[in-house]
């Protein structure tokens, strides 16, 4: 048995506009980003879903709140859904730091899991955990529909890791997840390959 699990980024925030990278830190929704919160609760209200999931992190608890107030669900949390750690590129953009370390940086555009940016947490660690988790909860709602609310970079590494597609190529395979757009695939708990169904689907 699968469940079909319905993988959506969090709503915008300030760093996101400004193409900050934003991992460990505890950003807040903008304006624009609570308006996406809301439509993707409207979109679950025409689509239910049988349980919402959320990364830890408070920028995509506050995305799922209105799909769980539609739909009259408690959100369930889980830790190994956040974004990865950037470390000392958080909160600046690539192109800050490419000003300050250009070689460094043309090896993350070369190869961003061979050479990730300094102190920043192993792209294939953050693939193992984000793709752990959503095993677990596919075992856990076997023939359900279920709404994960999670973060770009560790979805497209998980999304990689899960459709058997190198790590090293997540930026080139999915440029971008857009923001509260859903990404819908069918996944077994018990291993096995991901069915992806649709990609970056507006709500």
């Amino acid at each position: 048995m699968t469940a079909t699990l319905l993988l959506a980024r969090h709503g915008r925030t300030v760093w996101h506009a400004e193409n900050r990278y934003a991992g460990v830190s505890d950003i807040a929704l903008t304006d624009e980003g609570r308006r996406q919160a809301e439509a993707l609760g409207a979109w679950a209200g025409r689509y239910p879903v049988a349980a919402i999931w959320t990364s830890t992190v408070s920028r995509a608890i506050e995305t799922a709140e209105p799909a769980c107030r539609a739909l009259g669900l408690l959100p369930r949390r889980e830790h190994e859904l956040r974004e990865c750690d950037f470390g000392v590129v958080e909160g600046r953009t690539l192109a800050e730091f490419a000003a300050e370390d250009p070689k460094a940086a043309e090896d993350f555009r070369t190869d961003p899991v061979a050479h990730p940016f300094p102190d920043a947490e192993d792209p294939r660690a953050a693939a193992a955990r984000g793709s752990g988790a959503l095993r677990r909860i596919a075992g856990a709602h076997e023939g359900e529909r279920v709404l994960v609310v999670a973060h770009n970079t560790l979805l497209r590494l998980v999304l990689c890791e899960l459709l058997g597609i190198p790590l090293r190529d997540y930026r080139r395979v999915f440029p971008q997840l857009r923001n509260v757009a859903v990404t819908e695939i069918r996944l077994a708990g018990d291993g096995g390959p991901a069915a992806l169904l649709g990609l970056n689907l507006p709500c």
